[in-house]
């Protein structure tokens, strides 16, 4: 049996069709075909499994979901905690440290051990954890799990190592820092309140020592209770009980005073004299009405009360307060300076803040100078040393989400003069007004790598805006911004406002991003089916953007009717289509159905400046056939070489020469086999009904049009408002990691089914609300954001023991679907469960099968090169590889001028000849190698300024950089190696053969979402990236496996769609609609990692306290300290209930210790921690030695007095 299979192996590998013949598992390595031999190769291929490691780098952006903020005074370190149960760590630029509670638990608050190294963060399921700060990667080294209680606020007192610790029982608890354990010392809730109190106080909100007095507490309930506790007398000097809830206090520095914030938006400030009644009570943005009573405001959530040594006047920073009369109005931070009050706008709520003072002490004049806001999708730092409070420009790239991320690109190894021509560029558009002092966040250190090269990470956003990142050494820097809305033009007035849905609408969103570095040509993908063109230029230029309109069609006579949905195929008549764009017919306010040659968006007609930088040059656009409009384009390819630009959707393929202007091909993709055609395609039999079928699907379209319409407006607005429902959140899950957002089926991202006929008919169910779509208005609704996608669900369970997605989902829903971008209109086509399981159960080739229940062939891939076309061709000459969803690829040879005049002048043939390979899936990527396995470039123009000062003695010609493999090889032999890549498997077929060489089936239960041939070790390899979560590498060109990891348990559309590799071994993915996460797969980088990252803390000696002076010092001024340990100890305060809270011992702990477990290293760390142990135990066993001489002693003394008292008594007197 095994020699009969190698035997038909061989046989397909040989046909000239080769139809696909893989072996029936996916071996260790890829099955050898026919001539040549993998020895006749002699490719030495030098990747080994050694090579390859999984390791995340770094992560970009604001925190998703912020929680909590802290800071360092002394160390100038920030934390910021998130809902997920992230805390980043953030220094000077370049100290960027992304740690993760493995719980996932909310982060609810963050203590620095000021000047110590360690952070506490308490988190919502009730937890403490100590984190080591003293290595580049910060580990735990103890956790508290509370387990009858529940934890709301916490305090550490500077260079105490006691935590106390509120909860929602109103208790207070106190921690030991060093050894984690909870002290025996507590203070009840009733003991705190008067015992005639009848109402419990409520949680704890707020804690915090006296700066007078180190042995007062001031404890603050949420109902308004105030007590301040005297730690050593272990009662209540005073309490307040307030009639308006407590949101926060403050202290003055010197002790006396202290304020609140209230829910009701008043200040109160206390003295400590009188506790009877406040002090002061304002309402800072609360006016009087006429009848005396002041209007109602929100909370303030928080406030600081701060001194300064310039001003007699204190600080009073506080968030919230705003009258509720004035609705629409953003998020604010209020700073009062004496009597003027400062108000600034947010754009985002405000989650926490802090003020930033130049001292540690608390009984010190404080000396604010900045104030650092956590927004909900943002950070700012605040100048307050200015009068106009001035932000700080922030070198933290937190803008990644300004709109929403769309699509990622990632280029390492760029040429070295493009980072600094981009940020040149983009520095005069950088905004003014950013105070002039240094950004204060500046702890920590870190020093650019020894292997460090020009990376660039590109995204592209709802808005229709580009941003290029330098991405180089871990970092991350905007360097210049493109808006592609610039080239057309904005709709009118009037079509805006007779649908206001149309303001939910993203018509520019970037869908795909092509870029070459080289020449420095720029490709765009829009949402609205079009293509912008843009080249770079250092100088400004006059000019006006050339508009091709492009008919790309495949006729459909009528809706497929539902008995034969199952097994008729959905191919276009090649004699009725045009291959020739029609010309644009005007554009007029038509409904949808009479709407026929006309582009969704307008583009500028007129004569346009174009600034320095990126200027368009070609826009291409599909245009709306019958009512119909253009379905999304789904592959780009360009090649500044060849002039040519190509792209493809699922209706065919188009080529267009930007040099000339013009269109030289478009064809449906059926019209590209000719004869050639693999499958044997069914003709259609006449239909029965028609009026019925169309009646049919009408009826389908008005029962699921309008909950679809709900469904994408509530997915979208949850999703970009980053919302937290969890019910929503819930339903998103259940649903398929690849999942359309409208009816939740699992479809590919690359393999795109379209429209079987015209749906829509005028004066149908649907016409009066297609009909309102006005010209300008695109054939979709929001665009898809790549960062708000939350479905999440493992798919291998899915997808398995089914030949291909599609038949999965007609197996389990019987419909056969279309969506322009996988969530917009969807048209539905329903057939009974009996005739789906009888087409199912017919005997007739897998092929035909799979054929029929497609609906369109959509065109996936493309790809420039020089390559073989002919299995006799002896030259390779300039082709175009085109992959598509039903896993063919197919070769058209192009005929290119190769004067730079006849360029110019001549025209360029292209002419399909029928050349077909053959995979299983949706073809993902193509790639090349010579015969020496040495990865082959596409050839490019090398760039020149069109709009520089022409220049008589250089006249400025083509120069082309050409990697032909006849000239990459010598004594490799004719020919080159050509790596196709599908959904399911890798295939490396030898040109001009076509023979396969190595097939390597890459999953079964799931498919492959990225696919690239990338360089790594200066060798090649091939990565992927699967829906299941698991990423591969395969060694090239033998296709043997090097790595697979299941790095992301659950996958989601994000992922999906932002996920992409780069040479050097590293990859990125959006991990959170706000926030960009960088990996490497590569060992060498995981071993530099440490060296790359950067240092977060380091040795600064403590400043040292103010001098108050004699006379301050005698009537009172200087704190009061007392020893904590005598209170709290164990052997004064016992030890705490075990019921209670329970030590978790941390996994972490020095840095690199988990790697010497069983070394030296190891050893050596224990016996240290045995040592500390060792230690400690003596220093206790010597602390009980000396309670017991001293009790000794005692005794000593009165057994002496006693002698002496009874030494002259007679025996009678006792």
């Amino acid at each position: 049996m095994k020699k009969f299979r190698k035997v038909l192996d061989g046989l397909t590998t040989s046909s000239p069709v080769n139809p696909g013949g893989s072996p029936a598992c996916g071996s260790a390595a890829g099955t050898p075909g026919t001539a040549p031999t993998p020895r006749e190769l002699e490719i030495q291929e030098t990747l080994m499994s050694e090579h390859f490691q999984i390791c995340k780098t770094v992560r970009h952006g604001v925190p998703y979901q912020p929680t909590a903020l802290a800071f360092d005074p002394v160390q100038k370190i920030l934390a910021i905690g998130s809902r997920s149960g992230g805390v980043r760590l953030l220094g000077r630029p370049g100290v960027d440290c992304h740690c993760q509670h493995e719980s996932g638990a909310a982060v609810l608050q963050l203590q620095f051990l000021i000047n110590e190294g360690a952070l506490v963060t308490a988190c919502a399921d009730d937890t403490l954890h100590l984190w080591n700060l003293r290595q580049r990667r910060p580990a735990i080294l103890h956790s508290l799990k509370f387990n009858r209680e529940r934890i709301t606020f916490c305090h550490l007192p500077f260079q105490s190592k006691w935590l106390y610790v509120g909860t929602e029982r109103g208790n207070t608890h106190i921690v030991n820092i060093e050894s984690f354990v909870l002290s025996g010392y507590v203070i009840m809730w009733n003991k705190a309140i008067e015992l005639s109190t009848k109402t419990h106080p409520g949680p704890v909100v707020h804690l915090s020592d006296s700066p007078k007095d180190e042995g007062k507490l001031l404890i603050g309930f949420e109902s308004g209770t105030i007590v301040m506790w005297d730690l050593r007398a272990k009662r209540a000097d005073f309490r307040i009980y307030y009639d308006e809830a407590i949101h926060s206090a403050s202290w003055h520095h010197e002790g006396r005073q202290f304020m609140c914030s209230h829910s009701d938006g008043s200040l109160s400030l206390w003295n400590l004299r009188n506790t009877a009644k406040p002090f002061q009570v304002t309402f800072p943005h609360g006016k009087t009405q006429r009848d005396g009573r002041k209007e109602s405001c929100k909370p303030i959530l928080k406030v600081e009360y701060k001194t300064s040594r310039n001003s007699s006047e204190a600080f009073v920073v506080f968030s919230g307060g705003l009258s509720y009369d004035k609705a629409g109005r953003r998020p604010t931070l209020t700073i009062m300076h004496g009597k003027a009050i400062t108000v600034l706008e947010m754009d985002y709520p405000i989650v926490d803040f802090l003020v930033l003072c130049e001292t540690p002490y608390l009984n010190e004049v404080q000396e604010p100078y900045a104030v650092v806001v956590l927004l909900e999708k943002d950070f700012v730092v605040v100048d307050l040393t200015q009068s106009n409070f001035p932000i700080f420009e922030n070198p933290y790239p937190m803008d990644i989400h300004e709109s929403p991320v769309t699509c990622t690109a990632y280029f390492a190894d760029c040429p070295p003069d493009i980072i600094p021509v981009l940020y040149s560029i983009g520095a005069k558009h950088k905004k003014t007004g950013y105070s002039h002092k240094e950004w204060p966040v500046s702890g920590g250190t870190w020093t650019v790598g020894s292997q460090t090269y020009p990376e660039i990470i590109i995204t592209g956003h709802a808005d229709g805006s580009i941003k290029f990142w330098d991405a180089t050494a871990i970092t991350l820097q905007m360097l210049y911004k493109l808006k592609t809305s610039k080239v057309f033009e904005k709709p009118k007035g009037g079509d805006v406002g007779r649908n206001a849905e149309l303001a939910e609408e993203d018509p520019y969103a970037v869908q795909m991003i092509s870029w070459c570095p080289q020449s420095r040509i720029f490709c765009v993908v829009g949402i609205s089916a079009h293509v912008i063109l843009y080249r770079f230029s250092k100088h400004d230029a006059n000019t006006t953007i050339t508009s091709l309109e492009v008919r790309l069609q495949c006729e459909i006579e009528d809706v497929i009717s539902p008995s034969d949905a199952e097994n008729t195929p959905c191919f276009s008549d090649p004699s009725g289509h045009s291959p020739q764009p029609q010309p644009p017919s005007p554009r007029s306010n038509t409904p949808d159905s009479m709407r026929d040659s006309i582009p969704c968006l307008k583009v500028k007609d007129r004569m346009i400046r174009m600034p320095p930088g990126y200027q368009a040059e070609l826009v291409v656009q599909l245009l709306w056939i019958d009512g119909e409009p253009p379905q999304q384009i789904t592959s780009l390819d360009l090649n500044s070489a060849y002039g040519l630009l190509a792209l493809g959707n699922c209706n065919g393929l188009a080529v267009v020469d930007y040099l000339q202007k013009t269109i030289l091909l478009c064809m449906s993709t059926l019209e590209l086999y000719g004869s050639a055609d693999p499958f044997q395609r069914l003709t259609r039999s006449p239909r029965k009904n028609r009026q019925s079928t169309s009646d049919f699907c009408m009826r389908g379209l008005s029962n699921f049009h309008s909950d679809s319409k709900k469904r994408i407006r509530t997915s979208y607005q949850s999703l970009t408002e980053l919302s937290d429902n969890q019910v929503s959140l819930d339903l998103e899950r259940s649903k398929s990691p690849t999942s359309d957002h409208v009816n939740g089926h699992c479809t590919s991202p690359t393999s795109q089914p379209c429209l079987t006929g015209r749906a829509r008919v005028p004066g149908g169910p649907e016409g009066p609300r297609l009909a309102r779509r006005g010209p300008g208005r695109p054939p979709f609704r929001k665009a898809q954001s790549a960062a708000c996608m939350e479905v999440s669900l493992p798919v291998s369970s899915l997808t398995e023991g089914y030949p291909s997605r599609r038949a999965m989902l007609q197996q389990l829903h019987g419909v056969s679907m279309y969506s322009h971008d996988e969530q917009h209109i969807t048209t539905y086509s329903w057939s009974e469960r009996e005739s789906r399981e009888n087409s199912f159960s017919r005997s007739r080739s897998s092929s035909v099968s799979s054929i029929d229940r497609e609906t369109k062939e959509a065109v996936t891939t493309l790809q420039f090169a020089e390559s073989y076309v002919r299995k006799s061709d002896t030259l390779p000459t300039p082709c175009l590889w085109v992959g598509t969803s039903l896993g063919l690829v197919l070769i058209i040879p192009m005929s290119i001028p190769t004067d730079e005049q006849e360029r110019l002048e001549d025209p360029v043939t292209v002419a399909p000849t029928g050349t077909v390979l053959m995979l299983k899936g949706s073809v993902l990527r193509i790639g090349f190698l010579d015969c020496g396995g040495v990865l082959i470039n596409s050839p490019y123009e090398v760039w020149r300024d069109q709009h520089a000062p022409d220049d008589p003695d250089r006249p400025r010609k083509r120069k082309l950089v050409n990697f032909s493999p006849s000239s990459s090889q010598e004594a490799s032999g004719d020919g080159h190696l050509a790596v196709v890549c599908s959904e399911r498997q890798a295939k490396v077929f030898f040109m001009p053969s076509q023979a396969c060489l190595y097939v390597h089936n890459i999953t079964e239960s799931s498919f492959v979402l990225r696919a690239d041939v990338v360089s790594v070790y200066n060798s090649v390899c091939l990565a992927c990236f699967c829906a299941n979560g698991h990423i591969m590498t395969l060694s090239l060109p033998s296709l043997r496996p090097l790595l697979d990891v299941s790095y992301l348990p659950l996958t989601d559309m994000r992922i999906a769609r932002t996920f992409c590799f780069t040479n050097g071994g590293q990859a990125l993915y959006l991990c959170s609609p706000t926030e960009i996460q960088r990996i490497t797969y590569s060992q060498e980088m995981c071993d530099n990692l440490q060296e790359m990252l950067g240092e977060l803390f380091t040795p600064i000696e403590t400043p040292e306290a103010q001098n108050r002076g004699f006379l301050k010092g005698f009537f009172g001024g200087n704190a009061q300290t007392f020893d904590r340990e005598e209170l709290f100890g164990e052997a004064a305060a016992g030890k705490a209930s075990r019921s209670l809270a329970q030590h978790i011992p941390g996994q972490g702990g020095m840095e690199g210790m988990k790697a010497a477990a069983g070394g030296v290293v190891g050893e050596l760390a224990r016996a240290r921690i045995a040592l500390d142990e060792r230690g400690q135990r003596l220093g206790e066993l010597e602390e009980r030695t000396a309670l017991m001489m001293t009790s000794a002693e005692t005794f000593s003394k009165h057994a002496h007095e006693l002698m002496l008292k009874c030494k002259d008594k007679k025996w009678y007197q006792f």
